[in-house]
């Protein structure tokens, strides 16, 4: 059994005091051949506490078994092992060959282990973005654009519908724009919107972003495949986006119940996390942005809008027309410029905004003289393509006195006139003087029960001020149609001669 350190000490301790081993294990209470041997560890400089390793029936074999780990890379099983060094004549268990082995693949590893340089970035050099998965909202799947500025940490992550070519660049300019400037490289993975191919191991670009690139001053570069350690920067920024913005059991965010909530939650996280001190830098990285500006470059006016789409001015009625088809926009957009693109089956419209270019609409596509027209664009006139009720607006002394006895007056009015009832101005005159006697409140409530009932003869207002009068408001009415008429009926006809 192995001493502890204190009693080590004691041990050595009392053979410096007796120089006989005898003598000093009488004094500790241990066995002689016990004081002897720490005795002779020390003498030789070893460690006390280091287990002598004693041979085992598996080392004639280890070579066999680091040659066998070294041909597989490492990537070996201990029972293939194992069957192997049986046909050799290994008479040990399947538990000591997997010691074994695991022993062997250890030392591999640490002699492959690939070497790391730190990465020291520079002020306005790199830029690295890369997507991750959205929440659904309404049944559809969106898209998280994730930015990080190399140096200062700063973050920037944006909401979109998919990951084309022009919902990326639209990211990009978006992203630049908040960061005040473009950086001299952009770094990001092989998409297929960044790189078509590789040819002999040489990506080979998108036209489309090189010239993207060329446009806002920046060199598109992609890392090595299957290599996420070379934006790692980025990477961390997707998985902090997705943990906070995407609704789970885990941080029981409530669900998005429109495009725009998800916009505005993705700025305010951006506001937070940019605001806060980052752990390596001991800086915020709104702070830092502000130095790493002076090293950016300066960015075009204008988007690259041949990857954004055809340009378009919004008409006066809120629409764009694309392909002979009118299509709204929301409100806000009447005499700017947007961009308008085809993604498969739908029309996607973009426009600068505060926040830099954004999608503001996304249609069906439709052909000639169907247009598309949504009523949410439109918040200001309910009703969509139905009739819509008449507003009163009194214009002269008689109406603005009529109007004035409440709402029953005024829906007194809108079914008389959908009524085509004959001598309205008279009628109304009559009800003001009606007003004038009996009082505002009780000739309204009676214009209101009119408007109901759908009584508009010349007697039917003093009728119904009498019964009010009499009986007080009528639990139901009656409407005058068809079904219900006030003559008498042929019914006791019926019981005639029985």
């Amino acid at each position: 059994m192995t001493k502890s350190d204190r009693e080590i000490v004691e041990i050595l301790e009392a053979f410096d005091l007796t120089r006989c081993a005898h003598s000093a294990a009488r004094l500790v209470g241990v066995d002689e051949k016990t004081v002897a041997r720490y005795v002779q560890l020390r003498e030789e400089g070893r460690d006390p506490l280091v287990r002598v390793r004693r041979p085992k029936a598996v080392d004639v074999f280890m070579p066999k078994i680091e040659e066998l780990v070294e041909a597989s890379q490492g990537r070996i099983r201990a029972d293939v092992v194992h069957a192997r060094l049986l046909a050799m004549g290994f008479t040990g268990t399947d538990r000591t060959t997997r010691r074994a082995v695991a022993q062997a693949k250890a030392a591999w590893r640490a002699g492959h282990r690939r070497a790391y340089r730190p990465w020291v970035p520079e002020p306005g050099m790199w830029l690295q973005f890369d997507w991750g998965a959205g929440p659904v909202i309404g049944g559809r799947r969106t898209s998280l654009f994730c930015a990080w500025l190399s140096w200062s940490r700063f973050r920037v992550v944006l909401p979109t519908w998919d990951q084309t070519m022009g919902s990326l660049v639209a990211c990009l300019d978006a992203t630049l724009r908040r960061l005040g400037g473009a950086p001299t490289y952009v770094l990001t993975d092989n998409a297929k919107t960044v790189t078509v191919e590789h040819v002999a191991g040489v990506a080979i670009r998108h036209p489309e972003i090189v010239a993207a690139g060329r446009h806002y001053g920046c060199k598109v570069e992609t890392c090595e495949p299957f290599d996420p350690e070379s934006k790692g920067g980025v990477e961390a920024t997707v998985k902090i986006a997705k943990a906070d913005l995407v609704p789970t059991t885990a941080n029981l965010a409530p669900a998005y119940g429109s495009f725009t909530e998800l916009a505005d939650a993705c700025l305010h996280w951006c506001e937070r996390v940019n605001a806060r001190v980052h752990r390596e830098t001991r800086a915020a990285p709104v702070d830092r942005l502000a130095v790493e500006r002076q090293h950016l470059h300066v960015l075009p006016a204008e988007p690259h809008a041949v990857a954004l789409g055809e340009e378009r001015l919004v008409n006066d009625d809120q629409t764009v027309s694309f392909g002979a088809v009118r299509y709204s926009t929301p409100p806000g957009h009447v005499g700017s410029k947007v961009w308008c693109r085809v993604i498969g089956a739908e029309l996607v419209i973009v426009a600068r905004t505060a926040a830099g270019l954004a999608e503001i609409a996304r249609h069906e596509l439709s052909t000639p003289g169907n247009p598309r027209i949504l009523d949410a664009h439109y918040p200001f006139h309910p009703g969509g393509n139905l009739p819509r009720p008449p507003r009163p607006r009194a214009r002269t002394a008689q109406e603005i006195a009529f109007l004035d006895l409440g709402e029953g007056a005024r829906r007194w009015l809108i079914e008389a006139g959908a009524s085509g009832v004959s001598k309205v101005r008279a009628k109304m005159a009559k009800a003001i003087e009606l007003a004038a006697a009996l009082g505002a409140p009780a000739v309204d409530e009676a214009l209101g029960l009119a408007a109901i009932a759908g009584r508009f003869a010349d007697d039917d207002l003093i009728s119904i001020l009498d019964h009010l009068q009499r009986a007080g408001v009528p639990g139901d009415v009656v409407v005058v149609d068809e079904g219900h008429s006030v003559q008498p009926g042929t019914g006791p006809w019926g019981r005639f001669g029985a």
